[in-house]
């Protein structure tokens, strides 16, 4: 992938029990498991040594290792249990490709081998969190918490709390927000799904819109990514005019580029401010 180094891993054979058939979980088989490994390799290559880089010898253990202590009926869910497996182990990981290959797949006709290629990436999302009713910052700590704790997420780094006015509908309690940035391997969907398990927990109730709530958690950015979909639109369609959410992103990411405006983060905030 652009940007990053890579170190290949080609045709490790792995004898393990995945398969739809009871005898191929009962029984066993052959795969062919080969990787890229995408990471920065130019300090391993300055310092020659082996702690500023991925050993792929140990990668190559544990990968055996996870084969064979695990069970999937398919190989698509193998590669991506796998796939998580080292992402989250090897921090200097960026992101893999797993192919798996079956070379003893029951299909009944002459042919090689059937496979599965997977590739996945840690990713840098930047979220809102917001609460105008109850124990604000505790609902706020709880979130941050959550996402902290999710063997999904690294990395995290959050703004400072900042008490604001409220926006939309003005006859409520102010808010108490804060943005924070996080790596994570959920999908833009599946994080949006997590944003409303954070929501959910704080016990948030939808009575109207832009009304108080206990939780509000939003994604404002996913990479350089722009999405529109029926329940998901990123970039967040209104951050530009938020100065709750432009205030402290612009603690943490002033030079985060709008995808789609062209502008930074610092920029949005001053353009609000005047």
């Amino acid at each position: 992938m652009k940007g990053y180094d890579t170190i290949k891993i080609e045709n490790l054979q792995v004898f393990a029990n995945h398969g739809v058939f009871p005898e191929e979980t009962a029984l066993g088989q052959k795969f062919v498991l080969s990787l890229k490994l995408y990471t920065d390799t130019r300090r391993a290559g300055k310092s020659d040594e082996l702690a500023a880089s991925i050993d792929y010898g140990d990668v190559c253990l544990q990968a055996t290792k996870f084969m064979q202590e695990h069970t999937y009926r398919l190989i698509e869910a193998a590669a991506e249990n796998l796939a998580e497996m080292l992402l989250t182990k090897y921090e200097l990981l960026a992101g893999v490709t797993v192919e798996l290959k079956k070379p003893w797949a029951p299909i009944g006709l002459p042919v090689d081998y059937a496979a599965v290629e997977i590739t996945r990436f840690w990713h840098r999302a930047y979220m809102a969190v917001g609460s105008n009713m109850g124990d604000k910052k505790a609902y706020l700590d709880g979130a941050v918490k959550l996402f902290k704790e999710s063997p999904l997420c690294r990395n995290l780094r959050c703004s400072s709390y900042m008490a604001t006015e409220p926006y939309g509908v003005t006859d409520q309690d102010e808010f108490l927000n804060a943005c924070f940035t996080v790596e994570t391997l959920m999908s833009p969907e599946e994080l949006l799904d997590f944003a409303h398990e954070a929501e959910n927990a704080a016990g948030r109730v939808r009575t109207r819109h832009w009304g108080p709530r206990t939780l509000d958690v939003d994604i404002i950015f996913y990479d350089d990514e722009v999405i529109s979909g029926d329940n998901l639109t990123v970039p967040h369609p209104d951050m530009q005019n938020r100065d709750f959410v432009l205030g402290p992103l612009s603690e943490i990411a002033p030079g985060k580029v709008h995808p789609v405006l062209g502008k930074t983060v610092k920029q949005l905030l001053a353009e609000l401010s005047e």
